[in-house]
């Protein structure tokens, strides 16, 4: 099996990350990496390139770390107020989801948060103190603390 030297374009599951210089079959490359964009046949300039690529990854995952980092900081020590409509048995009428929680928590805080980064492991149904995580960079996850009160 001949071997191919390829820098990608792009993120490939399994395979590496983009700007990385990997070692893959002639027809994986020509059948499916090149014809999708997603890597391109290495030479001596385009290493250089792919060199410059993988630096900037790094800068950017780094500040990409650090900002969530400080994020985490404000968000774990507090409790975040989550107001919804209540029924006459205590129970909510549908449940709190993670675009309500990022709503409380932006004007709480003043933090803008994207809703798909807040997982609740179940449905918020009840009133009551629940935690949900967050998740900003593979490498900064923490626990957010709810307090879900009835609406007025």
């Amino acid at each position: 099996m001949t071997q191919l030297q390829v820098i990608l374009r792009s993120d490939v599951d399994g395979l590496g990350k983009r700007g990385d210089v990997v070692e893959v079959s002639k027809g994986y490359a020509r059948n499916y990496l090149e014809p999708h964009g997603l890597a391109f046949p290495a030479s001596e300039g385009a290493i250089a390139q792919a060199a410059a690529m993988r630096q900037a990854r790094d800068v950017r995952d780094a500040r990409d770390r650090e900002a969530g980092e400080e994020v985490a900081r404000a968000l774990v020590a507090r409790t975040i107020e989550v107001r919804a409509k209540v029924g006459g048995t205590g129970r909510l009428f549908g449940s709190v989801t993670e675009a309500d929680i990022v709503a409380a928590i932006e004007a709480q805080t003043g933090i803008e948060l994207d809703r798909k980064v807040i997982h609740l492991d179940e449905h918020i149904k009840d009133l009551g103190t629940h935690h949900a995580t967050a998740k900003l960079h593979h490498d900064v996850q923490f626990p957010v603390t709810l307090e879900v009160v009835a609406a007025e």
